[in-house]
């Protein structure tokens, strides 16, 4: 295992282990509700071994530290069918934006890594809406699903296992603050009824990861306490929540020196993460688009904390081992407009609102969660919706 020191964090490269006014009221607290156990004792293990598994010790690493990297785990005939399905969404982007009359250049001559900010330098938040797409292709549905992945996702939490409603398709554009996301908890972003509930991220980019280009960082061991830190909103010029350094070594038991380790993840390899572990995305520094994509699972009887808007799509079902999974619901529901159709039909923003095609703001309840100590034009743009319609969400985008 190599390991360098890089203001010191841990490397881990290809390896196995003055205060601004207040203008939204916050009911957030440090929860002292705590699960640890959810987060650091492993299921029976299956009794029969199935390709993909890992091996005892990588389990045992998962739950111990909160995060594991397989760094071969996807080929490239896995992950080609992704990239052209990608590709064809910036497609379909420029060419909605061309004929918005927002650019000028569809730029068809670029390639699957720069396309998209050249479109973003003609138009700046487009990268913001590729990022709330919200309509799952075929090969993101069948890398979801693949056998595989779900052997392990089922030594983490069993044989029932459901895709949790949010997934998650990541653009970082070079020097862009608003795909750098600082440190939080997956949970920050749900509803704290879910937080007995371990849900599983695979984090998979579409090229190899590095600290210049944006890699993740995790805190090991960061989710030990089984609990969820007090967070404030928002980072930047950004919707995200942040997770002050020393808030977490007081709530999640850890020291920021020792425990940060920095994931340099190669294409092929995974990232695989909790809900509990604290983590974030390093900057851009590159000339490239660091794509990425993050799926989730869980144990289908278990609640998934987003929101009530929509539901978890089961993947297999210990009673029925020949089940397949049906998409044609899942897949066409775009939880964005599923979002503003609701809010239009009860009367609680206008119907324009469906045509405005180009909005790159994102808003969302955790804006209420958390305590608001910086504003900008996404916690402005939700302060503007009503009281009632505060809690309904528009997205999580929280992640990398």
């Amino acid at each position: 295992m190599a390991k360098l020191l890089l203001r010191g964090a841990t490397i881990l490269r290809y390896c196995l282990h003055a205060p601004t006014r207040r203008f939204l009221s916050s009911t957030a607290a440090t929860s002292h509700v705590r699960f640890p156990e959810s987060y650091t004792v492993p299921p029976p293990q299956p009794p029969i071994w199935r390709p993909g598994q890992l091996t005892p010790p990588q389990v045992e690493q998962y739950f111990n530290d909160g995060f594991l990297v397989t760094p071969d785990f996807l080929t490239k005939e896995e992950l080609e069918p992704v990239r052209d399905a990608v590709e064809g969404l910036v497609d379909t982007l420029a060419e909605k934006l061309y004929a918005g009359g927002k650019i000028k250049d569809k730029c068809k001559g670029a390639g699957l890594f720069e396309r998209l900010t050249l479109l973003d330098n003609q138009f700046p938040g487009s990268s913001v809406l590729m990022h709330k797409l919200g309509i799952l292709p075929k090969a993101f549905q069948e890398l979801w699903t693949n056998d595989r992945l779900l052997n392990v996702v089922e030594q983490f939490i069993g044989p029932d296992i459901a895709g949790h409603p949010v997934w998650n398709l990541r653009c970082k554009t070079p020097d862009n603050e608003e795909a750098t996301v600082p440190w939080h908890q997956d949970n920050a972003y749900l509803d704290d009824i879910c937080l007995e509930t371990l849900q599983v991220t695979a984090w998979i980019p579409l090229l190899d990861t590095t600290v210049t280009n944006g890699c993740m960082q995790v805190v090991q061991g960061g989710h030990r306490e089984g609990k969820t830190a007090t967070h404030t909103c928002c980072a930047g010029g950004t919707w995200y929540v942040d997770l002050d350094i020393a808030e977490m070594e007081k709530s999640l038991n850890v020291d920021y020196n020792r425990d940060v380790v920095t994931c340099e993840v190669p294409l092929g390899g995974i990232l695989w993460m909790n809900n509990a572990i604290p983590h974030r995305s390093l900057e851009n520094r590159s000339n490239q688009i660091r794509w990425s994509l993050d799926l989730r699972w869980q144990d289908p009887n278990k609640p998934s904390g987003f929101h009530g808007l929509k539901d978890c799509i089961v993947m297999r079902k210990v009673s029925d081992p020949t089940y397949k999974t049906n998409w044609t619901k899942f897949a066409a529901e775009d939880r964005q407009q599923m979002v503003v159709e609701r809010l239009v039909k009860e009367g609680k923003v206008g119907k324009e609102l469906l045509d405005d095609q180009f909005n790159t703001e994102i808003t969302g309840p955790w804006m209420d969660r958390w305590e608001v100590t910086h504003h900008n034009r996404h916690t402005i743009a939700f302060h503007k919706l009503s009281q009632s319609a505060k809690k309904t969400i528009t997205g999580w985008h929280g992640d990398q």
